[in-house]
């Protein structure tokens, strides 16, 4: 689990195969009897008979389609519910990593399962020179809607038009404007293990419109991640066919996320940790370059953040809930070590008077 995942949501420690697990505090947007300790198989049983109840809520559902980002969770999710989705989704934001959206596109292939590859009406490089003039509120045809490297105050607007409009538009060509009697159901990997927000956030079937979203493995632990792809990810000591697809069944590996521990299909820079994209350049230099090449033309243009993965020198720091597909949309914080402290403490590892001092100290 990443330095900027929820420490508190998640199991105090790993489990062995086959063992019930659960989160150590309850999700508030849990429902009744949703707070329990699963096995692996109990938390997959779950994650189908959410779906069945998402589509007996809705019985106007025309199709689900699985939202395939190419990372750890949704590779998870797209492998468990391969059969019972009408096609697989990709937004492709053009800001990400090639290696990764090639990914997506042989596993679909693999799977012999339809691929719809979206991307932004609005490319990254016209939202950061300011070359997208709003076309809404009292700045349309005045003002852009952003300029600048974002923050996290810009995440927002990248994701509505990175992420969201790709998928309203998908959306529209599917039921065009009978929301109200037409709906599709997309499938994403939303976890309430996964971050702070999303263990207030999550909930397993939320409708927006003509879109219900379903969140299947949102009661899945990391352990129960982990003892998934370890069940079904090939582990035998031989030259492993592409992405590990060495047999019928097999779970793939993005390669990507053995080297950032992350899929690198968005990278807007909005939420980016120190020293990031030094990281990306060392594996994948073709995502980075861009991303250098755009600061030099940002910089030229006088715009004050030209810089990708800083904070801009003006504005809030302050941003909304992380969008539905960003997982790991979260700022970058000291907050998870000390909840790490609390979790020691709450274990009877440290007495009142050390978790104090180690907190005085990381304050």
């Amino acid at each position: 689990m990443s330095a900027r995942s929820v420490r508190k949501a998640r199991a105090v420690e790993d489990m062995f195969p086959g063992m019930p697990d659960l989160l150590s505090k309850v999700p508030p947007k849990a429902g009744e009897g949703e707070h329990v300790a699963l096995t692996l198989d109990a938390a997959i049983a779950r994650s189908h008979a959410i779906l069945d109840e998402a589509l007996a809520t809705y019985p106007m559902i025309e199709a689900v389609f699985g939202l395939f980002s190419g990372g750890n969770d949704s590779v998870n999710l797209m492998h468990l519910m391969r059969e019972r989705y009408r096609a697989i989704l990709h937004v492709n934001t053009g800001t990400g990593i090639k290696e990764t959206t090639q990914h997506v596109r042989d596993v679909a292939t693999a799977w012999n399962v339809t691929l719809h590859e979206l991307h932004p009406k609005h490319s990254y490089a016209d939202l950061v020179m300011g070359r997208v003039i709003a076309s809404t509120g009292p700045n349309a045809g005045i003002r852009p809607v952003w300029k600048g490297f974002p923050g996290p105050a810009g995440h927002k607007v990248m994701y509505r038009h990175l992420k969201d409009e790709p998928l309203m538009a998908f959306r529209r060509s599917i039921v065009g404007t009978h929301g109200r009697t037409r709906k599709i159901a997309y499938l994403g990997g939303m976890r309430w293990a996964e971050s702070q927000r999303r263990f207030r956030n999550a909930e397993a079937i939320d409708q927006d419109g003509a879109i219900v979203w379903i969140s299947p493995l949102v009661h899945w632990t990391d352990a129960h991640m982990r003892e998934y792809r370890h069940r079904h990810r090939c582990h035998l000591d031989h030259q492993h066919a592409p992405h590990r697809l060495c047999h019928q069944g097999a779970l793939p590996l993005n390669e990507v996320t053995e080297h950032l521990h992350m899929s690198g299909e968005c990278l807007c820079g909005a939420f980016a940790k120190p020293g990031e994209l030094d990281e990306v350049a060392f594996f994948y230099p073709d995502a980075a370059e861009p991303l250098k090449e755009l600061e030099s033309e940002a910089k030229a243009a006088g715009i004050p953040a030209c810089r990708w993965g800083a904070k801009p020198p003006t504005g809030r720091n302050a941003a909304g809930p992380a969008g539905r597909l960003c997982s790991t949309c979260v700022a970058p914080q000291l907050e998870g070590q000390l909840d790490l402290l609390d979790e020691w403490k709450t274990a009877g590892l440290l007495s009142d008077d050390q978790h104090s001092a180690l907190k005085r100290d990381a304050a």
